[in-house]
Order: structure tokens, then C-alpha cells, then sequence
């Protein structure tokens, strides 16, 4: 991917090399986080690979918190991450003004190491790259791209991180439009297996947005870019990662979509670039 000397947003937040003790003074309750519907991994599959509530106790002490330098890999990579992020920006604002969508609130984007505040509760690393709608913010800690290469066997490469990155902001869109809260709704009244068939149509539209978003930016694609995308959508449908976890798949406990469905739709988007024929929901649901 083309990304070196183009515009960086403003929108990035970098919590990167801040190392924390204990969590702040405080009363209340505990929180638990509630993000299982709409990170990467969730559902069923999540539990198995990425066990990411935490809870914040009662008894909380204060909160010490350290910096150190980043190296200068890290802050190359911030500052692809700030590329990618306005990429989205700048492709977005665009869609929303031609389907009369109204105007495209940007999200804010929060890379970070071990662990993190959001405003959906305490997240760890374990859950890899997700966005709270709570606050509208993505959030990724950049050394799950190395497992998406070594455990999950995705080919990696910039624009697979791209592709994830856009995957996130596609759920933002979906906020936006109220699709995420139509879905929250409707599975609050639905069966166990109902509610996994809203999940995966979610998420399979924010990979038809993540191919949506190529297509607007295809002037700073290289050859091979798409291949890395495909392969990492390959290696995260819920029936490659139960085959590595289980040696066998449950498709009533799919949450994100089968690797076929996942590549599929993010080329659908990425051919036709056509945000109006995304509606995952249609075709999975009837």
C-alpha cells in the first residue's frame, strides 16, 4: 500500500509504551466489558480465543502510570495507522455525501499495549482489534497482526492490517446508520441461534465496508494488497479458527462468518464500491 508522505489524521490517539499499575480509586460496581457482538473475534469463537472481559473490583487503588520511548518501528507504524485512518476518513465522507447519508462523524482511534480503559469497560490485548460504540472509538493493539500471521496463518502485510482497520471503522459506519443498534434490539428478542445469524450479518457487511473502502482508495493500492486482505479474512472465518481450536465446526455458534462468506463480501464491496448493496442481513435472514 501506498502510504508514505500522505495525510496523517488527527484522530489517532497513541497510548502505546504507557505501562500501568493498579486501576484508579473508586467505588461501584463491576464492569464488565460488552463488546463480544461487534470486535473482531466474538461469539462463541471469541470465548475460545480471546477470553477479553475483565472486571474493575470495588476496592481500586491508585493508578501510576510510566511512559517510555517508542522505537522507531513503532512509530513508523503509528504513523501508517494515522495514514489508513484518514484514508477512512476521507473515503467515508465521500460516500455519505453521495448517498445522501448526511455527514460522516469521524471516529477516534486508540492504539495500545496489554490493556485499556474504553468507554464500553477494560479490555486486554486478548481482544484484538475492536470498536466501542459506547464512545465511538477503535481500538487496536498492533501485536495482534503478528498473531494474525503466525497463529492464524494470514499471509500479513500492510494492507491486511488495513483491512482490519477498515473492518472497525466499517462498524462505526454501521452505528452511524443505526444498524448496530437495530441489531442489539432484535437479538435481545431472539433465540441463541437467531441472535449468532444477526452477528455474522453485521459483521460480514463491515467486511463488505472494509471492500467498500478499497475500492474509494484503489489509486493507492499495490499489487497483492487485495491478496493480503482476502487471506486475512480467510484466516479469521469462525470455521478456520474452530478447525485450529476444535478440529471440527459448529455452524449454530458462528458469530463473524464462515472464511468463504468473509472474502466474499469484502470483494463484493471492493468490486462494486456500491454502499447500497451491502444488506447481508437480507440475504442471510430470509
Amino acid at each position: 500500500m501506498k502510504w508514505k508522505g500522505r495525510r496523517k489524521s488527527g484522530n489517532l490517539e497513541d497510548r502505546r509504551g504507557m505501562s500501568k499499575g493498579k486501576m484508579a480509586a473508586g467505588g461501584g460496581i463491576v464492569v464488565t466489558i460488552i463488546v463480544l457482538a461487534l470486535n473482531f473475534f466474538g461469539g462463541d469463537t471469541g470465548k475460545q480465543l480471546a477470553p477479553i472481559v475483565e472486571q474493575i473490583g470495588n476496592n481500586r487503588t491508585s493508578q501510576q502510570v510510566e511512559q517510555r520511548e517508542l522505537t522507531a518501528q513503532e512509530k513508523e507504524m503509528g504513523d501508517f495507522m494515522a495514514t489508513v485512518l484518514a484514508d477512512t476518513e476521507d473515503a467515508w465522507r465521500q460516500i455519505f455525501n453521495e448517498n445522501n447519508l448526511g455527514n460522516y462523524q469521524e471516529p477516534k482511534m486508540v492504539l495500545f499495549t496489554d490493556a485499556v480503559r474504553t468507554g464500553c469497560g477494560n479490555a486486554s490485548s486478548a481482544s484484538g482489534p475492536f470498536y466501542c460504540p459506547a464512545d465511538q472509538k477503535v481500538y487496536m493493539d498492533l501485536v495482534f497482526f503478528n498473531e494474525l500471521k503466525s497463529r492464524f496463518g494470514a499471509k500479513g502485510g500492510d494492507f491486511a492490517i488495513a483491512y482490519v482497520t477498515a473492518h472497525e471503522i466499517g462498524h462505526h459506519v454501521q452505528t452511524l446508520l443505526g444498524t448496530s443498534g437495530k441489531v442489539t434490539q432484535l437479538q435481545r428478542q431472539a433465540g441463541q441461534a437467531q441472535a449468532n445469524k444477526l452477528s455474522v450479518a453485521l459483521e460480514l457487511q463491515a467486511d463488505f465496508y472494509a471492500g467498500v473502502w478499497a475500492h474509494y482508495n484503489q489509486k493507492y493500492l499495490e499489487e497483492g494488497d487485495i491478496e493480503e486482505a482476502l487471506s486475512a479474512a480467510n484466516a479469521v472465518g469462525d470455521d478456520a479458527i474452530q478447525k485450529r481450536t476444535r478440529g471440527g465446526v459448529i455452524p449454530d455458534s458462528f458469530t463473524h462468518g464462515t472464511s468463504e462468506q468473509r472474502m466474499t463480501w469484502f470483494m463484493k464491496g471492493f468490486k462494486t464500491g456500491d454502499v447500497r448493496q451491502g444488506d447481508t442481513f437480507a440475504e442471510l435472514l430470509n
